[in-house]
């Protein structure tokens, strides 16, 4: 697997990643936000280090050969990093105990390796400075916690900042139906000479609409609302699809006078003169913060028998047996009126095999906002590999009271 000519990453890498970006959003059932993008390279790198059923078993969840893994994943975190507004990056964390096999660590990008010791709490501080740092304080600590099990910390890091090329203006806005019925939201207005920034599809599962916001950098938010009677792994799993051109979109300059879609009504208007089709957007600002235990589903990242503890599984990262005691992701999303902020951080933290692995527990706050629930993706607009995805169910209130039209 190999870089294109133009320096950017291939069509498997990214039909890979969204395809787990795909099946993760079939788990999904509230408010949330998740990134593939920031799980895809940890596992490559486990897959490239481990050996029987957990060899197999991480291959088939990243869609590569776990021979190719490593490789693929240094072009995905190369790639990433290239995209102006989107950093990447990787740490590693040894336990001063653990040796390394020389050929695994030599296939991590440089610079990416520390030790830790006894003292865990230095260390933690450390490793949640890690994360802070590399997120801009939109994730402010790692999603581990060292425990004395622990062996190595393996942590990815992935921050998304984006302007609109056209700003929204900020008003008042009152949902006339639906879940937000007789709320204040902070609503966000604009109006396009792109009709085509929103389009229709149909699935199996019912129709959704998708609005495409530009942001700079290239990279662009997909808003995706479905039928109100379809679930949210549904919606997400269609956006998906038109995200990647796996479902045809019929563009909001070819659709009939009507309710066209979810959300969509084309309306004719009355104007001075002759004047082009326009798209009148009208959506609101969200936050959604969420924690992932991936080991909650083993199955579909590949650990079902890499978090085994009775014997170690990952002969090629280290002669100590090691599996995988503790796997988890927090994520954070925020649209506003001027742009889109996004990270998130993932950490697998190995243990040595025959202890039994070390969970942590923590509250998942949700606050995400729309006229009502809907999904987002985020994509590098040339390549169109997900960055991070998610679906938003609860509403943020407009700041200030007061009373805003009833959205249609």
């Amino acid at each position: 697997m190999e870089t294109r000519p133009d320096g950017r990453v291939g069509d498997e890498v990214v039909h890979a990643v969204n395809g787990l970006t795909a099946r993760w959003a079939t788990t999904t059932h509230h408010g949330t936000a998740f990134s593939a993008a920031g799980v895809w390279p940890l596992l490559a790198f486990l897959a490239d280090g481990a050996a029987g059923p957990a060899r197999a078993e991480l291959a088939g969840a990243l869609g590569v050969p776990a021979e190719r893994a490593a490789g693929a994943a240094r072009e995905l975190l190369a790639r990433l990093a290239a995209v102006p507004g989107l950093e990447a990056a990787l740490g590693l964390w040894t336990h001063h105990g653990l040796p390394l096999r020389e050929e695994w660590r030599a296939g991590l990008p440089a610079g990416t390796q520390g030790v830790f010791g006894d003292d865990l709490v230095t260390a933690q501080e450390r490793l949640d400075r890690w994360a802070a740092e590399r997120t801009g304080g939109l994730v402010e600590r790692m999603p581990v916690t060292l425990t004395r099990e622990a062996r190595m910390v393996l942590a990815g890091a992935l921050t998304l900042r984006t302007d609109w090329r056209q700003p929204f203006t900020e008003l008042p806005l009152r949902p006339a139906a639906g879940p937000w019925q007789g709320r204040i939201l902070r609503g966000l207005h604009r109006r396009s000479v792109r009709p085509d920034r929103v389009g229709v599809a149909g699935t199996p599962d019912g129709f959704v609409t998708v609005l495409t916001v530009p942001g700079g950098g290239g990279i662009d938010v997909h808003l995706v609302l479905g039928e109100e009677r379809m679930t949210s792994g549904q919606v997400l799993t269609a956006g998906v699809g038109v995200v990647g051109r796996g479902l045809p979109l019929t563009g909001g300059g070819g659709l009939p006078h009507g309710h066209v879609g979810p959300g969509v009504h084309v309306e004719q208007q009355p104007a001075a003169g002759p004047e082009p089709r326009t798209l009148d957007m009208t959506t609101v600002s969200y936050e959604v913060r969420a924690d992932h235990d991936l080991l909650a589903l083993p199955g579909l990242f590949g650990l079902t028998t890499a978090s085994d503890p009775r014997t170690g599984h990952f002969p090629g990262v280290s002669p100590h047996p090691l599996a995988v005691g503790e796997a988890r992701q927090s994520a954070v999303a925020r649209f506003g009126a001027l742009g889109f902020r996004a990270a998130a951080v993932t950490a697998v933290m190995p243990a040595p095999a025959g202890g039994a692995p070390s969970y942590t527990h923590e509250t998942t706050v949700v606050r995400v906002a729309f006229d009502r629930p809907f999904a987002f993706l985020t994509t590098d607009r040339e390549s169109r590999l997900i960055l991070l995805a998610g679906w938003v169910t609860d509403p943020s209130p407009h700041p200030t009271p007061g009373f805003g039209p009833p959205s249609r």
